[in-house]
C-alpha cells in the first residue's frame, strides 16, 4: 500500500529543472527548478518551486495556491495593481488570471495547483 503521507520537501523528490517559453520572457534568464511532490489523476499537484531572477509574461488556466517561502517577487495582473511577495505570504492565482511574474530575489515557494 502506498503511503498516504507525503511531505511537502524539496528533499523527498529530484528536481525537474526548466523555465518559461522564450516568447514569454521579457527580462533576464530565469530558470526554474520544480520538486512535484505528487501528482494526482485527477489533476491536482502539489510540491516546491523556485525561480532565479528574471521576468516573464503568465497566464493560468488552473487554479494555483502558493505559499512562498524565500526571496522576493512581484506578480502584477493586467490591468491590476502589482503585488510585492516575499517569505510568508500566501496567495491563489485563479484561472483567467494574465499579467507578468517577476522574480527580484530567486524565489521558493510552496504551491497546490488544480487543473
Amino acid at each position: 500500500m502506498a503511503a498516504k503521507f507525503r511531505p511537502v520537501s524539496s528533499n523527498t523528490v529530484q528536481p525537474e529543472d526548466g523555465g518559461p517559453a522564450p516568447d514569454r520572457v521579457i527580462s533576464g534568464d530565469p530558470k526554474f527548478r520544480s520538486w512535484n511532490v505528487d501528482e494526482q489523476p485527477s489533476g491536482l499537484y502539489a510540491g516546491v518551486w523556485e525561480s532565479t531572477p528574471g521576468k516573464w509574461r503568465v497566464q493560468y488556466d488552473e487554479w494555483e495556491f502558493c505559499h512562498i517561502l524565500s526571496g522576493v517577487s512581484i506578480v502584477a495582473e493586467d490591468g491590476g495593481a502589482a503585488r510585492t511577495v516575499t517569505a510568508g505570504d500566501s496567495f491563489v492565482l485563479q484561472p483567467g488570471f494574465k499579467g507578468t511574474w517577476e522574480v527580484v530575489e530567486t524565489t521558493r515557494k510552496e504551491y497546490v495547483i488544480k487543473l
